[in-house]
């Protein structure tokens, strides 16, 4: 019974609002941030909030290269896109010493042996 509550709480709170609800359930948030609901939920937006840091990392080591080194081969391109987070950051303050595309091209080449 206890599940189902929990269950239609959940569907109220698009009709009434979650402070309302919570009244109504006197839940408390302590024991909701327990809920595996709530971790999974809190998981996917951690999850989602790193892609999204990531993404914004990535458009910014482009642009500085771009701007740095002039534009970026094809080939480049899908290098930088698949680096990690560690490996652009290190990008990142490399690319502060790039007077060329052959210096990214060096850096990149020597990231891969």
């Amino acid at each position: 019974m206890v599940e189902l509550e929990s269950l239609l709480a959940f569907f109220a709170t698009f009709v009434l609002g979650s402070d309302v609800v919570r009244q109504i359930m006197r839940w408390d948030m302590a024991v909701l941030r327990e809920s595996p609901w709530y971790q999974e939920i809190l998981q996917e937006g951690e999850k989602l909030g790193r892609e999204e840091g990531l993404q914004r990392e990535r458009s910014l080591i482009l642009k500085q290269l771009t701007r740095r080194v002039g534009t970026l081969t094809p080939e480049q391109l899908e290098q930088v896109q698949a680096l990690s987070l560690d490996q652009l950051e290190n990008l990142g303050e490399a690319l502060l010493d790039f007077s060329a595309a052959a210096d990214l091209e060096h850096w990149l080449a020597a990231l891969n042996s």
